[in-house]
């Protein structure tokens, strides 16, 4: 069914009630009538509302004569006027025709049928005066308003509407636009184009284009514009009308060529990161395992010493290599910075709202819209230590998503807040502290548990052929982790999804450095109780070798749980704890925060073969394998002396 239109308001006015009452009754069936008396209690009511249609007057009335009323309620209401007189009063009725203040005129005694039929008429004229205004006053202001060119064509193609912005792409002024085809007032260079979309749009009805721009184009006008031409007919009106819209898509274009680029380097530094990660726990094995029994070997057995050397030597240089690697998967072109995450997002509005637009598929007619709201948040977020551009391209890939998941169209909401954490949260890289959270909402399709487990793995995508390479949210997860925050995807299928971006307030950075294996180490005079935590067999043991030789009371453990038992059990006071950041179950930060709890103040040394820095602690004492049983007693001398985050060094072997 369709909304009925209200009836038309009719203001009526005469200083006989009997009068009142009669018009009243012949028109309160069709209108919706107030009457009055008094034209100045007319005046006073047209002040009052907007909505009145017809003021049907008295000409003779003691306060004011009709013509007078109507003169005045033409300075403050738009309505149709008709004016009732008798013969005597035609001088007057001449006079306001004349001057514009009454459409129609009625004699007393009026017509019923005629009268009523004047009114329909002056209502429908009223009606439809206003509907003009309103769509002249609506094609005005997105004329002047709209930040795209815009102009609007007969069906010879001669602009008959243009704005500022269309005018000035073809180097023209408004007026010289008008009357002239687009293809005369173009660059010659772009009418191959120009022609071919022109045909599409005769045999479509509409075309949607991105045209690179020649140089002396594209100089002036942004290198990528996007041309988007609708035919505009209702099937009714025999005059057919077309729309162009251009608009300058350079910035978006980079940006998403940037997206494309900073997808295909994380599938490959995902990849790299995990080659190097286990290549660094063997080579920390052999290397460990190789001094271990060089030393083990008395001075006289030289031709096996030779060959211990020859195999540490190569180890070193599949350090070296694995180091190579690491600088490949870890974004060494990070710029990282305070950011304010608000100014940063109220910056890429207009960015996001023209992606969201360009990104909807053509066959879809729901629009999607997008919302930046940071009101709850604004002026009270602290900073956050990231990289601006990584940033900006994580919100983005967001949004192109969640258009993606909404095919019928709705609402994407981008907000911020400030999250704080008191404990531990297993299984995510989020501890206690602050965190900046930017969430991005969508009304789409959801997703289901499945999904939802799967929804960072590389190359996973629900998307069809072509449409996804499956690396945006793990591009996201891995930018967010790497700053040391964390990506978290809540989603309900048939309600929507929110990607949470949690990005930590930090206080203080990880730094690196080389340790001088020539530098002596200053050991404590006593043996350390030291648990060694790691959960590969080799590097365990190696670790724990080397500080028994050191005279160190060794426990090692295969696990974060098995570590957090033993102590709880109570294994007793430990000296130092030395543990691998990456571990399954219970990480290195988790397990390090559970053997604090119960024994506060325990020094933590963090081992780890992928210099990730969103695994590692800030402002913790890290090395990096392989090392060396020299580095490594560096590495304890530091801490032991009360060297702190200063031990947060890289160990080389």
């Amino acid at each position: 069914m369709t909304e009925q239109a209200p009836r038309p308001v009719i203001v009526v006015v005469d200083d006989e009630p009997e009068i009142l009452v009669a018009l009243t009754d012949l028109l309160e069936d069709s209108f919706s009538v107030v009457a009055t008396t008094s034209p100045v209690e007319a005046l006073e009511i047209l002040a009052r509302r907007n909505d009145v249609d017809v003021i049907v007057s008295d000409q003779r009335m003691p306060e004011m004569g009709g013509d007078v009323m109507l003169a005045r309620a033409r300075e403050i209401c738009d309505a149709q006027a008709i004016l009732l007189t008798g013969y005597a009063d035609i001088g007057a009725v001449a006079a306001a025709l004349n001057q514009g203040r009454i459409s129609f005129y009625s004699h007393k005694p009026w017509d019923p049928d005629a009268l009523r039929a004047m009114i329909v008429q002056a209502a429908d004229y009223h009606r439809l005066e206003r509907e003009l205004r309103t769509e002249r006053q609506l094609l005005h202001g997105l004329l002047n308003n709209m930040r795209a060119g815009l102009g609007f064509k007969d069906a010879e193609g001669r602009f008959v509407r243009i704005n500022h912005q269309a005018a000035d792409f073809y180097d023209r002024d408004i007026a010289t636009c008008l009357g002239q085809r687009e293809e005369d007032l173009c660059d010659p260079v772009l009418l191959p184009a120009l022609r071919a979309a022109e045909e599409r749009m005769r045999d479509e009805g509409r075309d949607e284009a991105a045209i690179e721009l020649p140089p002396q184009v594209g100089r002036t006008h942004g290198r990528w514009r996007e041309f988007t031409r609708v035919v505009l007919n209702d099937g009714e009106s025999p005059d057919v009308y077309s729309v162009v819209i251009n608009r300058d898509i350079t910035r978006q274009q980079e940006m998403e060529g940037r997206l494309r680029q900073a997808e295909k380097m994380q599938a490959l530094g995902t990849m790299a990161g995990g080659i190097a990660h286990d290549f660094n726990n063997l080579l920390t094995a052999v290397l460990g395992s190789l001094e271990l029994a060089h030393e083990m070997l008395p001075p006289e057995e030289g031709a096996v010493l030779r060959l211990l050397d020859n195999a540490t030597a190569a180890a070193r240089r599949g350090a070296s290599l694995t180091r190579r690697l690491l600088n490949f998967s870890r974004p060494r072109d990070l710029s990282l910075e305070p950011i304010d995450v608000n100014a940063l997002l109220h910056g890429m509005k207009d960015l996001l709202a023209q992606t969201v637009v360009s990104r909807q598929d053509k066959a879809l007619p729901m629009p999607c819209s997008i919302i930046v709201d940071t009101a709850a948040s604004d002026g009270g977020l602290p900073p956050v230590c990231t990289d601006a551009g990584q940033l900006e391209l994580a919100v983005l890939n967001l949004c192109i998503n969640a258009v993606d998941a909404m095919p019928d169209g709705g609402v994407i909401r981008v907000s911020t807040a400030l999250k704080r954490v008191r404990e531990v949260v297993a299984g995510t890289n989020l501890v206690p502290g602050s965190y900046v959270m930017v969430s991005v909402q969508d009304q789409g399709m959801g997703m289901s548990e499945e999904t939802l487990a799967r929804v960072f793995e590389p190359f996973f995508t629900t998307k069809d052929v072509g449409r996804g390479t499956g690396l945006g949210l793990s591009m996201i997860y891995g930018f967010v982790r790497h700053v040391g925050g964390e990506v978290q995807v809540h989603s309900t299928p048939g309600v929507g999804t929110r990607v949470d971006l949690c990005l930590p307030v930090q206080d203080g950075t990880v730094r690196e450095g080389k340790v001088d294996e020539a530098v002596s180490s200053i050991m404590p005079d006593r043996p350390l109780r030291i648990m060694v935590v790691d959960d590969e067999p080799g590097v365990r043991a190696v670790t724990a070798g080397f500080l028994r030789a050191r005279g160190h009371e060794v426990h090692d453990y295969a696990g974060g749980k098995a570590a957090v038992a033993a102590l709880e059990a109570g294994l007793g006071p430990l000296d130092l704890v030395i543990m691998d950041v990456m571990m399954p179950e219970m990480g290195g930060q988790e397990t390090a925060h559970r053997l604090q709890a119960i024994q506060p103040g325990l020094k933590v040394l963090y081992l780890t073969g992928y210099a990730n820095l969103g695994t590692l602690p800030k402002g913790g004492n890290v090395m990096h394998k392989p090392f060396t049983r020299a580095g490594l007693a560096e590495q304890i001398g530091r801490i032991m002396r009360g060297g702190g985050d200063a031990g947060a060094q890289a160990g080389h072997g």
